[in-house]
């Protein structure tokens, strides 16, 4: 069954006529960015647009969302009341499984703890017309670019990993719950019109390289905020070599560049995969469209920025800790980690994810794992292997590939994210013990994968993972280096290898896939009364900036940096998402208090005394007092969950104030009705002090306006600063109604 085959159809029926009077209009050659982009306008192209200046509303073709962000976007959508999604929308249960002992006994531990949940989401999925993939199904990137992805496309997703299907040619772009709510409701999409930074591949990779070490690369070259505001379109004659699934796995990782999406043109490599993945029609009609689905000639002067790598010289990389960005080859990694004095010895290797889970990824891993095991090798270190859907699952445990990794000491976990993003239950190391792990994840801030702030996680290949995993010590280079086998010898492992597409053909594995009822009209929406997962959702009120925006105190002034993991934790706080209030018990617990280098403690003005952030934000609101917090660059960066914009918003934010935001994070806040500004002059972030009482003046509010707060020391005297914005004028109506949601609920596409 090819998915949504017919609306696809019509999308490609449509495409070259749009596409041409774009081209028209611009009167230029397009980038295939721009082809999909201006082809899925909400109105009429009739202008050029902007890049990173202004807004432009689009129309997606679909939507995804993963369990974890699911509940609070369709809690969010059952609050607006719309019959059924507008457009094809699905929901992937992938989050909520801790991983500790094994693939079989963590899945069933997570139906049984998260029942609630799934019911909830299943019901809910089935009564609005969205389909519904079970745990165990998969991780939600590599599901859709199984079954949904197809060139030409623009899809939202509520997991800031969305942009994966970019490896199939579609912009994907993650999001947060209320934008996905506008699209489901049959709303445009509003989105500041993107940079494109082009990246031109030569040459073609080989040895140990592989695609996962382009974006560890450019990571190095672009670091975590060089993206933003921007789609990293790959092109070049390089970029025909890599496979569909290597594609995926740098546009996934895109997002730690915080780039908007990236994409590739469509070739032969995802025609063969489409044709691998039973979608043959899709794959023949966008062959017809041929040069529609590439950016057209002459159009490379029209990137905003090129970067040029060449495969054939690419080394392998391995970047981190606490930051994706740190780029370090291979051959200066072991002077790197003594230069740092990071603990050498590796306790943890992880191989698969959304980002390393293909067929290909696991053969050229299993082919290390192999040879180990012929030459008398087992891992030295922890292994651990999870595979991205059932798919791949049920494929690599047929062709053998479970057992080579087992036999040298693998564990497989269940199809889902787990450790990747903190649902993992580690036995070997105590919480504060320094120590140090690798992955061919994509994410590696500080308690990211375990809970455990000193714990050092760097990310790389699948194959290089699994080479450390033999020697057991970061001190070592595959490439070079030999490692003692059981016998005392001196083994030097080979190139790894590795079909990009099973010989013989993907095995479906367990059909984990619920469709929704043809008429969910009667169904009811399964939620508990007295549940601590689930909550309905209450409108926020609107504001009264006469009285909302005087004497507000400072929550936390966060040193550093300052991701969504941060201000909303994960892992064991997954179990909270369905709930708005449980849930904001954990915001801003990672943060670190400018004034006192500590996490959690934070001086409440009304007492003076020190105390835990949401103690002290629940005790303002309470008091009947609004409060700010100020941070520094790129805050907000990292996943997409909204609930980094809710908890504040619900327990009486009233402005996030900062040097620079993260591009999902910013929208959240504006769709929240919190205020997200930033310094005009960045140095007058050192002049907050913690006792600080601030009056925001928003009588002239409105797009472009400058927003004048003054500070209120104890001293007796005052500071007055500018702050700006980058609110349009529809989105300063989401901000006077309290919050997008609020102006959506009842509207229907006309």
């Amino acid at each position: 069954m090819i998915f949504d085959i017919e609306i696809i159809k019509e999308i490609y029926k449509e495409f070259s006529g749009q596409v041409d009077i774009a081209k028209k209009v611009l009167g230029r050659p397009l980038t295939y960015t721009e082809k999909i982009l201006y082809s899925h306008f909400g109105f009429p192209v009739e202008k050029e647009y902007k890049r990173g200046v202004e807004f432009a509303e689009f129309r997606p073709d679909r939507v995804a969302m993963q369990d974890a962000t699911a509940q609070m976007a369709l809690l969010q959508f059952m609050s607006a009341n719309i019959d059924k999604a507008a457009v094809p929308s699905t929901v992937h249960c992938d989050h909520l499984i801790l991983a500790e002992a094994g693939a079989t006994s963590d899945l069933l531990r997570a139906i049984d703890i998260n029942s609630e949940v799934y019911e909830f989401l299943e019901s809910v999925s089935r009564k609005y017309g969205i389909g519904f993939w079970k745990p165990g199904a998969g991780i939600i990137h590599q599901v859709i670019l199984e079954n949904y992805a197809f060139p030409g496309g623009m899809m939202i997703g509520t997991d800031s990993h969305t942009p994966n299907a970019g490896g199939l040619g579609m912009i994907a772009i993650g999001v947060g719950g209320a934008d996905a709510v506008d699209v489901m409701a049959g709303m445009n999409w509003e989105l500041k019109f993107p940079k494109i930074i082009g990246v031109k591949l030569s040459g073609k990779l080989n040895g140990w390289t592989s695609a996962k070490d382009v974006i560890l690369k450019l990571a190095g070259i672009l670091t975590v905020n060089g993206g933003t505001n921007s789609i990293i379109e790959y092109f070049g004659d390089g970029a025909e070599t890599i496979s569909c699934t290597g594609k995926g796995t740098i546009c996934n990782m895109g997002a730690e560049i915080g780039a908007t999406t990236s994409i590739f043109p469509f070739d032969k490599k995802m025609y063969e995969y489409l044709l691998a993945t039973e979608r043959k029609e899709i794959a023949e009609s966008a062959n017809k469209l041929g040069n529609y689905l590439k950016p057209d000639e002459g159009s490379e002067k029209y990137y905003d920025r090129v970067i040029e790598i060449n495969l054939s010289e690419l080394e392998p990389h391995i970047n981190g800790p606490f930051t994706p960005d740190l780029a370090v080859p291979v051959s200066k990694f072991k002077e790197f980690i003594k230069e740092k004095k990071y603990p050498s010895e590796l306790k943890v290797a992880l191989i698969g994810s959304c980002t390393n889970s293909s067929y290909e990824d696991m053969e050229r891993s299993a082919s290390i794992a192999k040879q180990a095991k012929e030459k008398g090798l087992k891992a030295k270190s922890e292994f651990i292997i999870t595979p991205g859907s059932e798919q791949i699952r049920a494929t690599i445990e047929r062709d053998g590939l479970l057992d080579i990794f087992t036999d040298i000491g693998g564990l497989v976990l269940a199809n889902a994210c787990g450790p990747c993003i903190g649902q993992w239950k580690r036995h070997n190391t105590s919480d504060g013990e320094k120590n140090s792990i690798i992955t061919s994840y994509n994410r590696n801030f500080a308690k990211r994968n375990d809970g455990n702030a000193s714990t050092h996680s760097f990310v790389a290949s699948p194959e290089i993972v699994t080479a450390f995993a033999l020697a057991g010590t970061l001190l070592f280079n595959p490439l070079t280096d030999e490692i003692i086998n059981e016998n005392g010898r001196s083994i030097k492992l080979d190139v790894p290898e590795g079909n990009e597409l099973p010989g013989k053909g993907f095995l479906k594995g367990e059909s984990g896939y619920i469709s929704p009822a043809e008429d969910g009209k009667e169904m009811k929406v399964i939620i508990k009364e007295d549940s601590s997962r689930l909550q309905k959702l209450e409108p926020f009120a609107a504001p009264d900036i006469e009285k909302d925006y005087k004497n507000l105190r400072l929550l936390i002034k966060i040193k550093g940096k300052c991701t969504t993991d941060h201000i909303s934790m994960a892992g064991p706080w997954l179990k909270y998402r369905g709930h708005l209030d449980n849930i904001s018990n954990n915001m801003f617990i990672s943060a670190i208090n400018y004034f006192n280098d500590k996490m959690n403690t934070v001086k409440n003005s009304l007492t003076g005394i020190y105390d835990e952030v949401p103690k002290a934000a629940r005790d303002y609101k309470s008091n009947g007092l609004g409060w700010i917090v100020v941070g520094e660059d790129n805050y907000g960066e990292g996943s997409s969950r909204e609930h980094a914009a809710m908890e504040p918003r619900h327990l009486g934010g009233k402005a996030i104030i900062v040097k620079s935001f993260a591009r999902i994070h910013e929208t959240n806040l504006k769709k929240q009705g919190i205020l997200p500004l930033t310094f005009q002059n960045p140095e007058d972030y050192d002049k907050i002090r913690e006792d600080d009482i601030f009056d925001m003046d928003l009588k002239d509010f409105s797009p472009g306006s400058v927003i004048l707060m003054t500070l209120k020391h104890t001293d007796g005297s005052t500071d007055k600063i500018n702050l700006i914005h980058s609110l349009n004028q529809q989105q300063i109506k989401w901000f006077f109604a309290g919050s997008a949601l609020n102006l959506i609920s009842g509207k229907k596409r006309k």
